[in-house]
């Protein structure tokens, strides 16, 4: 059991050491505003205050935990032998930043609740974040932070208990278009065609009317690869499905079509589904509810996780509303267009809402990337290469390497071999 004393005892304090040494570290730990309790303590022990009591492990604080509400905090990033921090503490601190006030303002995503100007889909825009502008996106450094200060703990306290984490990899598929021809109704059939025809595109025509002699053609029929491939590699799969009427931004098959159902019907019988909340139930937790309840009638079982359209999250409203819709679990946390850890961390982690000061009953789980941020890059071996480093990096503090790959990219691009690329990922990163 590791004793942490402390002036103030704050549900920010409260959180982010549960994160960081119960969720990620795997120690036991209990807190104390009593100096003599913390003196007449035996076993490992630590100071997270201003000025420290003796001669024990010192974390000198900043003033972030101990705060309510929203600050326009100056930020300067260093380095700690190797990795960017920042909250630097002084040369008296045992760690010389605030790692604990660091991990706060990263999980929190306490500069998403800062004036920003959002993007079309109404996101925060990655090049608005800390971690993007001094370089270490790609970088889980709460998780690295974390093992460090492990490390250190371990040099002053040998006997220190702890319970070492394992690596885990997750697959999601996201499946907002299911089919890229077939089963999509007689008017958005010949609405598509005709599309088509006045843009010349004469392949295209050539394979939707051949779908639609062969719905098993369609470009985006690859679930029995997926799930053969998942079986193979015994992967842990997730595919999230959207379950929404037509709209400007939601165009997948409708979800009255009984084909549609039976394919969701049988891909739950091997794999987790989910939901991928349409586009219009970003603000509407009616109509999200109809879509969890609707899809749930389907598979015959709850619907517990999210995933938003386009990625979507506007902090903290998104997450109030999928508790409202009792979700207990989201995988929206990472940037469509950039690879990396939007949160800082490749640990899951609850959501904390700032405006009420207080940790919410969902469970945020950051992926790595997403196959749309691959689409630019130059090479197989240059995506190779940076889906390594961030694997690696991950394996390193035996996180979890959640990747998103969209059916869309599977079966309609020939600019690359989507399905080849996926099979490499699943093959050299499930281990």
């Amino acid at each position: 059991m590791l004793l942490i004393y402390t002036h103030k005892i704050t549900p920010r304090f409260s959180y982010t050491m549960k994160q960081v040494f119960t969720r990620i570290l795997g120690i036991k730990v209990t807190f104390t505003t009593k100096v003599e309790d913390f003196i007449k303590h035996s076993g490992p022990k630590i100071t997270y205050t201003k000025q420290p009591l003796q001669n024990e492990f010192f974390v000198r604080s900043n003033d972030l935990l101990f705060e309510q509400g929203i600050n326009d905090l100056q930020i300067n990033v260093g380095e700690w032998e190797g990795l960017p921090c920042f909250f630097i503490a002084g040369e008296r601190s045992t760690i010389p930043f605030d790692i604990f006030s660091a991990s706060f303002y990263l999980l929190s995503r306490y500069e998403e609740y800062l004036p920003h100007v959002k993007d079309l889909h109404s996101r925060f825009p990655p090049k608005e974040s800390l971690a993007y502008q001094n370089g270490f996106l790609q970088q889980p450094v709460v998780d690295l932070w974390a093992f460090k200060l492990l490390e250190k703990l371990k040099e002053r306290f040998p006997d220190l208990a702890y319970k070492q984490r394992t690596y885990n990899y997750t697959s999601i598929v996201d499946v907002t278009t299911s089919h890229g021809f077939a089963h999509r109704g007689f008017v958005r059939s010949v609405a598509g065609l005709l599309l088509d025809l006045s843009s010349f595109k004469i392949r295209r025509i050539a394979r939707r009317i051949g779908v639609w002699f062969n719905p098993r053609k369609d470009p985006f029929n690859n679930y029995g690869y997926l799930i053969n491939l998942h079986k193979k590699y015994t992967v842990k799969s997730m595919f999230f499905f959207q379950f929404a009427s037509y709209s400007t931004y939601d165009k997948n098959v409708s979800p009255n079509n009984n084909k549609f159902k039976f394919l969701i019907k049988s891909i739950a019988d091997y794999s987790t589904v989910a939901l991928a909340a349409s586009y219009s139930s970003f603000s509407d937790t009616a109509l999200l509810k109809k879509e969890k309840k609707t899809l749930a009638d389907v598979i015959n079982r709850d619907v517990n996780s999210s995933r938003m359209r386009y990625n979507r999250v506007d902090v903290p409203n998104t997450y109030r509303n999928l508790i409202e819709t009792e979700f207990t679990d989201d995988y929206t946390m990472g940037y469509t267009h950039e690879i990396g850890f939007r949160a800082g961390t490749c640990t899951p982690f609850y959501f904390y809402d700032i405006n009420l000061e207080l940790q919410q009953p969902i469970r945020v789980h950051p992926f790595s990337f997403h196959d749309y941020a691959l689409v630019n890059m130059a090479s197989k071996e240059e995506i190779s290469e940076k889906i390594g480093a961030l694997y690696e990096r991950v394996k390193s503090v035996k996180g979890d390497f959640v990747s998103i790959f969209s059916i869309e990219l599977l079966g309609g691009s020939k600019k690359k071999d989507w399905k080849k690329l996926y099979a490499m990922v699943i093959d050299s990163y499930n281990v």
